[in-house]
């Protein structure tokens, strides 16, 4: 007899599913929905900046936007909770600290990439922008899955 299955090791993975594919095909559904939770976070941030600068007279564009994009964390924040990590217990304000803590720490990253690379560097901000948010995306989203929503 097979070892393995002689003490049940075969089975216990068998019945769980444990393959690559399967550990595959459920980080990348997760990874879907968090992408899909910033690109709707995204619009409602972009909505309410032009709704505050257009039609509520706003006048700073700065201020306009650093309000809006408090909406849209909040939209972003409520959306991982309990759309992409499902993880919604009773803990939302250690939740809460926890995502405004990762994504204080992401802004003063994302704000030092661009600083470094258009400031010091003078290459073309518009690249560093898209590099920056490249690593801010991915550090959100091992933040966000294994200490905020974990």
């Amino acid at each position: 007899m097979d070892p393995a299955r002689r003490y049940g090791i075969r089975r216990f993975f068998d019945d769980r599913k444990l393959t690559l594919r399967n550990l595959l095909h459920g980080e990348l559904s997760l990874f879907s929905r968090y992408v899909c939770n910033g690109l709707f976070a995204t619009a409602i941030h972009f909505g309410v900046l032009v709704l505050l600068f257009q039609y509520f007279a706003v006048s700073s564009a700065g201020l306009a936007n650093m309000l809006s994009a408090v909406v849209g964390l909040v939209v972003s924040f409520f959306g991982n909770r309990y759309f992409v990590f499902r993880k919604f217990g009773d803990k939302l304000f250690s939740q809460a600290a926890g995502f405004s803590v990762l994504y204080g720490l992401i802004a003063l990253l994302h704000g030092g990439i661009l600083f470094l690379w258009s400031d010091l560097q003078h290459w073309d901000y518009r690249i560093g922008f898209v590099v920056a948010t490249a690593i801010q995306m991915l550090i959100s989203y091992f933040g966000n899955k294994m200490v905020v929503f974990r």
